[in-house]
């Protein structure tokens, strides 16, 4: 009886010690064994089965670190998308305020200085020549390009003056572009820069003086003002007129010279004519062939034999086509 109460009280202080609450089985110890057994092989065939280069498994929740660098993968590519949305001035704008913001400072040291800006028309400006010369295209940048190109589209016929200081004997000039060729100002109107008279132009030589990036140069001129002008430029000493050829002028007198004598020998002769009876028409017709032959003789610069094939003589005062189209072009070339 002693014996069985001694094996049972080891039993139940085994429970206890277990934490089973003072009940104890023959079987738990063999279960626990077997299931311990159980879990290390399983972890050895883990083992065996994962692959060099696979990566190890992750548990239900995320290692602090990955957790952050994913959390800023995903903010720049949200940033990366918002610069790109932008255009170039409102990122421009963005980097200057985050730069001051980070770096301190003001917007006014970010605004660019514009006094060394220069547009097309400044460098025209300061390359610009009022003729250009061998010596001057020697050496060419861009710059003087520019300006060559711009000397070549301007007309060099006629000038444009700026008379407004004629009392100190003081012009400027300069050459004409295409829309004043096209209006006619300049040649058809006064070439004065603030007057558009149209009748009583002269056409006038200057020999022009000016002085052009530190050189003093000359140039010979034409241009065409109305009287009011003409005095204006002629203020203090004549300038030479250029007038209309004289050949033109003589070879017109004498064109009208030989019908004046036809005339005149045409009246003498009727005067004969009158005064000789119906007798006398022998000698009449005697003095008309000689009237005939002073004809000829004075005819002799007019148009030869074969000219009579081509048609009728034009008159002396008749001008043809072509000579109107020579006296408005001689105009032109004045």
């Amino acid at each position: 009886m002693q014996a069985l109460l001694v094996t049972g009280f080891t039993r139940r202080n085994k429970f206890e010690a277990r934490g089973h609450g003072g009940y104890d089985s023959d079987f738990s110890d063999e279960e626990s064994g077997e299931k311990s057994l159980q879990k290390t092989k399983r972890i050895q065939d883990d083992a065996l089965l994962i692959k060099p280069f696979q990566k190890a498994k992750q548990g239900s929740v995320v290692h602090r670190q990955f957790a952050a660098e994913e959390c800023d993968r995903e903010e720049a590519r949200k940033r990366r998308f918002h610069l790109i949305s932008m255009d170039a001035y409102e990122r421009h704008k963005k980097f200057v305020h985050d730069y001051i913001l980070y770096y301190g400072g003001k917007i006014e040291d970010f605004r660019r200085s514009g006094a060394n800006d220069k547009t097309d028309l400044d460098v025209i400006r300061e390359n610009h020549r009022f003729l250009w010369n061998e010596e001057d295209e020697a050496e060419m940048n861009w710059e003087k390009k520019l300006a060559k190109k711009y000397y070549d589209k301007l007309f060099k016929e006629y000038c444009i003056a700026d008379l407004s200081r004629y009392k100190e004997n003081k012009f400027g000039f300069r050459w004409r572009h295409e829309k004043e060729v096209i209006s006619g100002k300049g040649q058809f109107s006064c070439g004065n820069k603030h007057c558009d008279e149209n009748e009583g132009l002269k056409s006038w030589e200057v020999n022009f003086g000016y002085v052009e990036h530190g050189e003093k140069r000359n140039a010979l001129v034409k241009l065409r003002l109305c009287p009011e002008c003409s005095h204006k430029l002629n203020f203090h000493h004549r300038r030479k007129e250029v007038k209309t050829c004289k050949k033109r002028g003589a070879a017109a007198q004498n064109s009208k010279e030989p019908k004046k004598k036809k005339k005149k020998l045409s009246r003498s002769a009727k005067k004969k004519s009158k005064k000789k009876t119906h007798k006398d028409q022998v000698s009449s017709d005697d003095s008309d062939s000689s009237d005939k032959d002073s004809d000829n003789s004075s005819a002799e610069d007019g148009p030869s034999k074969a000219d009579f094939g081509k048609g009728p003589l034009r008159e002396a005062d008749e001008k043809s086509r072509g000579e109107e189209f020579e006296e408005y072009f001689q105009d032109l070339f004045l």
